[in-house]
């Protein structure tokens, strides 16, 4: 059996967040995927202090699936590094 992974990313709104948790389990890369909002992240980004709030998106998968879900978010992710 393969093992389950939950793959996780945050995003800078819900419908972008609903939008690629769509994209994972149409794609079948995905099983579930679940979303949750309001959390607050704080992070340097080229050396400036950042706090914001961000969406957590949460996708249950498989290890075979690791690679090409990871080459998906990478692809279709808004930000320069998910």
């Amino acid at each position: 059996m393969d093992s389950i992974l939950i793959v996780t990313t945050t995003l800078p709104t819900m419908d972008a967040a609903r939008l690629l948790g769509q994209q994972l389990i149409d794609e079948r890369l995905a099983a579930c995927v679940q979303i949750q909002g309001g959390m607050q992240s704080i992070y340097r980004w080229d050396g400036t202090l950042c706090n914001d709030t961000e969406v957590l998106l949460s996708a249950k998968t498989t290890a075979t699936q690791w690679q090409p879900i990871e080459a998906f978010i990478k692809t279709h992710h808004p930000y320069q590094l998910p």
